[in-house]
C-alpha cells in the first residue's frame, strides 16, 4: 500500500477533517445514548455514553496535533444523522467509526512519511479505541466488523 507524501498544510487540512468527525462521534453518541430506548439497548446506551468521553479526549489529542503544526483547530463538526429507528443510529454510528479507523491509518502513513513518528504513534492510540468502538458496534446490529484492509 503506498501513501502519497503530503506537505504539513495538507495533514493539517486532513487533520482538521478528522477534529470535524470526532466532533460529530461527540454529538451523535451523547443523543444517541439517550434517545435509545428498549431493554435490548440498555447496554449499548451505558457504552455510547463511554464512547462519547473517549471521542472527547480524541478531539483533545488531534486539536493538540494541529495546534503544534503551527494552525488553528477547527469548531465544526460535521453533519449527524438522527433516525427513530435504533437500529438505523447505531448503523450510522458504525458506518462513521468505519471511516474514522480507514482515515485514521492513513493519517498514521502520511505522518510518518513525512518524519511525524510522534503524532502517527498519538494517532495509533486513538485507533485502539475507534476499534474497539467498531466491535462494539457491529455487536449491537448484530454483524462481524468489516474488513477495512481492502
Amino acid at each position: 500500500m503506498t501513501t502519497e507524501v503530503i506537505t504539513r498544510e495538507q495533514l493539517v487540512e486532513l487533520l482538521n477533517q478528522d477534529l470535524s468527525r470526532e466532533y460529530q462521534a461527540i454529538i451523535a453518541y451523547v443523543v444517541y445514548s439517550q434517545v435509545l430506548k428498549g431493554a435490548e439497548y440498555m447496554n449499548i446506551a451505558d457504552q455510547l455514553e463511554q464512547h462519547a468521553k473517549q471521542e472527547l479526549q480524541h478531539a483533545l489529542i488531534i486539536s493538540r496535533q494541529i495546534d503544534y503544526l503551527g494552525a488553528m483547530p477547527t469548531a465544526v463538526p460535521k453533519p449527524v444523522k438522527l433516525s427513530e429507528d435504533p437500529k438505523e443510529m447505531l448503523r450510522f454510528d458504525l458506518d462513521n467509526e468505519n471511516d474514522t479507523v480507514r482515515n485514521y491509518r492513513q493519517r498514521i502513513r502520511q505522518c510518518e512519511a513525512l518524519g511525524e513518528f510522534a503524532m502517527a504513534e498519538q494517532i495509533r492510540q486513538i485507533v485502539v479505541q475507534e476499534q474497539d468502538h467498531q466491535i462494539d458496534l457491529a455487536t449491537a446490529v448484530g454483524e462481524d466488523v468489516p474488513d477495512l484492509g481492502r
